[in-house]
Parts: C-alpha cells; structure tokens; sequence
C-alpha cells in the first residue's frame, strides 16, 4: 500500500454519507437472503458477493485490502444468532453495547492506513477480533487493546478459529496505548472518543498514520486520518461523517 499526500485539514466528504448504526454508511442495495445451508461454500460465496458489490463497488482500490476481505471469514466473528447477516453491509451487536462494524468501514479504514506487509499497527477496540483479523491477513504485525475482559477471550478464541492466532491482544484501557511496542506505522480506532488520545498520537512513528472516528457519544462523528509529518508535526483530513459506539474507558468497563 503506497503513501500519498493529503491537504491540511481539509475536510473531504466520500460520497453517499447517509450513516445509520455504529461504524456504518447505509448500503444501497439488499442483504444477501437468510442462509438455507450454512456450509463453507454458502459463505465463500457470500463472502465474493460482499467483496464485489461493498468493497470493489464502493471504490475500495487496495489490492491487499480487498485480498484480505475476500479470505477473512467474517461469520466466525459474529453471534450465532446473527450468522445469516455475517457478509451484509452492516454492522452486528457482539453484546456489551459493542458492535462488529461494517464491512466497508473496516476495508476503509485499513486502506487509510497505507502500510505495508511486515508494518505494525495498534488497534484500539478488538471487539469480536474481525478487524484485527483483517490487518494480519494484510501481512501486518497487530497488537490489539480490548477494554472489557470477557470479549478478549471471545477475541482470542475466534482469532484462533479464523487462524490469526499471531494476533497480540491486551485486556486494557486503549486510551493510553501500548507504550512497549510502539512506534506503530499505523494506529486505528474502532470506537469513538470526544477527541484525540495525545498517547496515540505519541506512539505514531514519523510517517506512520491513525485513523480514527471522534465526536460526542450516541450522535454522528467525523473520520479522521492523521498522519505524523514529524516529531511535533501532524497533518489531518477528514474521511467524511461516521457513527461508532464511543470508546470505553476503564471505568465505564465494570467487572467485564
């Protein structure tokens, strides 16, 4: 994945921004049907009409990003009783008022980063692992921070099922990062905060990029790409108006 120049805070709009649910834009065509036989082959094909008509047919151009949604198998990381929407254009509920976000949000925002196989990227927010999981089938090196204990486990366990098992996982408050591993080349944040972590932007290597949703809790947020040009020098664009659930903090954890 090449890097290219962006404009100073230039707020960029992508097309067809109508936002309905956590880390989503509406799709503008149909879920694939309910699954009659929930075999490999029904989900392999799923997967290419995912592929096809919500990654390539909503202008997604890395050949590493859509090699990568084409191979992850998403129905590994949703709840049983959502299998049959596993390859919809949507996002699903994992529980613990989280989500898995939507398809073309994650290959977006893994595009964003433009890094390359072998780069190390942090990813705050594991969720059920399907992000993280898209990044090592990106040849990526992924460190992963989960806030709530029980989805680490969940993480782990469906990681190890889809074969990431490489995958890194921290049970901790992503807020503040992963100080030891870092410099990261890239940083993405799968919820959204009501601003920027200063840690995060700390823990990017010169050149490296974070892409993360900000704004307030329950309303509309703004995508932002942030690339460090130098050790004090970052240079921003916006990705367009999304909707995430807001970033959990230790305290809002509880016992999870």
């Amino acid at each position: 994945m090449r890097k290219r120049a962006y404009g100073l805070l230039l707020p960029v709009l992508l097309a067809g921004l109508c936002l309905a649910a956590a880390g989503e834009r509406q799709a503008p065509v149909a879920s694939p049907p309910p699954l009659q036989v929930r075999s490999p082959d029904v989900f392999q094909a799923l997967r290419q009409e995912m592929v096809e008509g919500a990654i390539i047919g909503w202008g997604i151009q890395s050949p590493d990003v859509i090699r990568a949604m084409g191979v992850v198998p998403r129905h590994v990381f949703v709840p049983d009783e959502y299998l049959d929407q596993a390859y919809a254009n949507h996002p699903l509920p994992i529980g613990h008022g989280q989500t898995i976000s939507q398809p073309y949000i994650v290959a977006l925002m893994t595009q964003e980063l433009e890094v390359q196989s072998g780069d190390r990227v942090l990813e705050i927010g594991t969720g059920s692992g399907y992000q993280a999981a898209v990044l090592a089938a990106c040849g990526l090196e992924v460190f992963s921070i989960e806030v709530i204990g029980s989805l680490v486990e969940v993480a782990q366990a469906q990681l190890e099922e889809a074969g990431y098992q490489q995958v890194q996982i921290r049970h901790a408050d992503g807020y503040w990062g992963w100080p030891e591993a870092a410099p990261f080349d890239g940083i993405i944040v799968t919820a959204a905060p009501d601003h920027v972590p200063q840690p995060l932007l700390g823990q990017l290597k010169v050149g490296g990029v974070l892409v993360i949703p900000v704004g307030p809790p329950g309303g509309y947020q703004e995508l932002w790409r942030i690339e460090r040009l130098a050790e004090a020098d970052y240079r921003s664009t916006s990705l367009g108006g999304v909707r995430f659930v807001p970033l959990t903090r230790t305290e809002d954890a509880g016992s999870d």
